[in-house]
């Protein structure tokens, strides 16, 4: 890594090259009660595969211990124990690294060379809300995550269709999803064109219906593309209508300008042609066979179609004890925000719906719900929607408000310091240069840093390396990585700041640990609010 950051994933793959040829050996570990002991483990049974007797020769076991390099972190000690080789970093000096270059550690890892272009493709936003499946609603917010890791990590992405219909257009603002909006339509005269030719020979005369040109047979093509090619076997005609067209004309549009209409910063190679591009329909189950025959009927239709044209289904979405309910996306967001409503009256006491100081606050508190819910589990799985009250409270360890009230309690804690320092009780922040970090010694200290902030650009990397460069004809998304690690940081902070009184007495010898400790938190409120803007999140400063 050029910026000399720490990573896991150096640190790992030194360890590995540490024991000689052969594959990978080492983990890291995550659990608190082993964290106490050791922070990397290579087990006694994948080192008696390696060295046969299980004897690790000295020489290795000094290599290990003295292991250094720019972005791999210091090394304590590394001894033989029953479980297997155990080693413990130097943990001042890792805290001291991390702490000292926060906004290092809370943004993705770069790709040596950006450039890449990918299109993501949601058909379901062609639609208006009001016709929204739970299913599809899932499919967007899927692809909007997945183009915000994407842009983080460097590929330039472009979303289609730009959506026409206003009351969608609102509706995806309330769910602080950023898709475009359409200005006028692409052109079809080549296609149809194209199509009449095609067809001329394919219907069978009768009269057609208003807007339907004709019939194709797709199933020379779904052959010589082969089945093991991710295509359904059963595909075998395709009715091309008018707006069937206009879709494909749409797509034809995006891929050929791509680059020129890149995110801001992210521009594409200038010379890229359609065979650099990756076209991702992100799909519910219930439209991928539609949308196979309208790709099939790209590649028959466009000669320039790109190559790489690939698949993320999303899988369907039931409702828990309700299994014949049909809820649509507009119903259950309103479902949503009026259980924040009333949740927020019992806490506080009264209706606060139609006070302006919080309308944004609900917003916020209901979309992170329905975010979490949505994306928490593999796109690819089935989900089970329970729509009881529970899934909103803040007590619950695994809900979108109980992540939000953890940063709202990160919020709180700094303007306490802010006033603090205002009313002369505290010193303003000295530089992070002249903290001493080998007063963090408490095991949640070490747990933050080492699972969370250290970590993390690794982890956002990884989102989108997986996405843009998955084998085969479907991929696979983690996009619900981001939510499980929010949710593992909030329970972590939250143990944390419960047991730890974070700002103390104003006494002078108290201050050096309290300081190192703010500065801690303030990485790990830097990793929340990334995390957060992931998920199209903003941070929120009380509930």
């Amino acid at each position: 890594m050029a910026t000399g950051r720490l990573g896991v994933g150096d640190t790992l793959g030194a360890l590995n090259a540490a024991l000689g040829p052969g594959g990978p050996v080492w983990f890291k570990e995550t659990r608190a009660r082993h964290l106490r002991a050791r922070d990397f483990l290579a087990p006694r049974r994948a080192l008696q595969a390696r060295f046969g007797d299980g004897q690790v020769p000295e020489s290795v076991l000094r290599a290990v211990a003295s292991l250094q390099g720019p972005c791999v972190a210091p090394v304590l000690r590394c001894v033989p124990t029953p479980a297997g080789l155990s080693l413990q970093l130097q943990r001042p000096a890792v805290f001291e690294r991390v702490l000292g270059a926060v906004a290092a550690y809370a943004t993705p890892a770069m790709p040596a060379s950006p450039g890449r272009r990918v299109v993501l493709h949601c058909p379901a936003l062609r639609g208006a809300p009001c016709g929204l499946r739970l299913s599809q609603l899932r499919a967007v917010l899927v692809a909007d995550h997945l183009a915000r890791a994407l842009r983080a990590h460097g590929v330039c992405v472009c979303l289609v269709p730009a959506v026409r219909d206003p009351h969608m257009l609102t509706f995806l603002q309330q769910l602080r999803v950023d898709w475009p909006a359409a200005s006028e339509r692409a052109s079809t005269r080549t296609l149809r064109s194209r199509a009449l030719a095609e067809l001329t020979s394919a219907h069978d005369g009768g009269i057609l219906a208003s807007g339907v040109l004709g019939r194709l047979y797709l199933k020379e093509l779904v052959e010589e593309q082969g089945r093991a090619a991710g295509y359904d076997p059963n595909l075998d005609n395709c009715l091309v209508t008018e707006d069937l067209l206009s879709v494909l004309a749409e797509l034809q549009e995006v891929v050929q300008h791509c680059p020129e209409d890149s995110y801001p910063g992210l521009a594409g190679a200038p010379d890229a042609g359609t065979d650099s591009c990756m076209v991702v329909h992100v799909v519910s189950c219930e439209e991928e066979f539609q949308q196979q025959k309208l790709d099939l009927l790209w590649w028959k239709l466009d000669d320039q179609a790109p190559l790489r044209q690939k698949y993320l289904v999303c899988g369907p979405v039931k409702v828990a004890g309700a299994p014949g309910t049909l809820m649509t996306a507009p119903e259950y967001y309103e479902l949503r925000h009026s259980q924040v409503c009333k949740t927020s009256a019992l806490r506080h006491g009264g209706d606060l719906s139609q006070d302006p100081a919080w309308t944004e606050i609900f917003g916020v508190l209901s979309v992170a719900t329905i975010k979490f819910e949505m994306l928490s589990t593999a796109p690819q799985s089935q989900l089970l929607l329970a729509l009881a009250n529970s899934s909103i409270s803040t007590k619950g360890t695994k809900s979108g408000t109980f992540v939000m009230y953890n940063c709202a309690r990160l919020a709180t804690l700094f303007e306490g310091f802010t006033h603090n320092v205002e009313q002369g009780l505290y010193p303003t922040f000295p530089p992070v240069s002249s903290l001493d970090f080998s007063l963090l010694h408490d095991e949640g200290e070490w747990l933050l840093l080492f699972n969370s902030i250290l970590p993390f650009p690794d982890l956002l990397s990884r989102i989108a390396v997986q996405a843009s460069t998955a084998p085969g004809r479907h991929i696979t998304a983690h996009t619900e990585t981001v939510c499980k690690f929010l949710v593992q940081l909030s329970m972590d902070f939250s143990s944390y700041y419960n047991r730890v009184h974070i700002l103390g007495e104003p006494q002078p010898h108290l201050f050096g640990q309290m300081f190192a400790r703010l500065q801690l938190l303030r990485a790990v409120r830097e990793v929340l609010h990334t995390g957060l803007a992931m998920l199209g999140l903003p941070p929120l400063n009380h509930i």
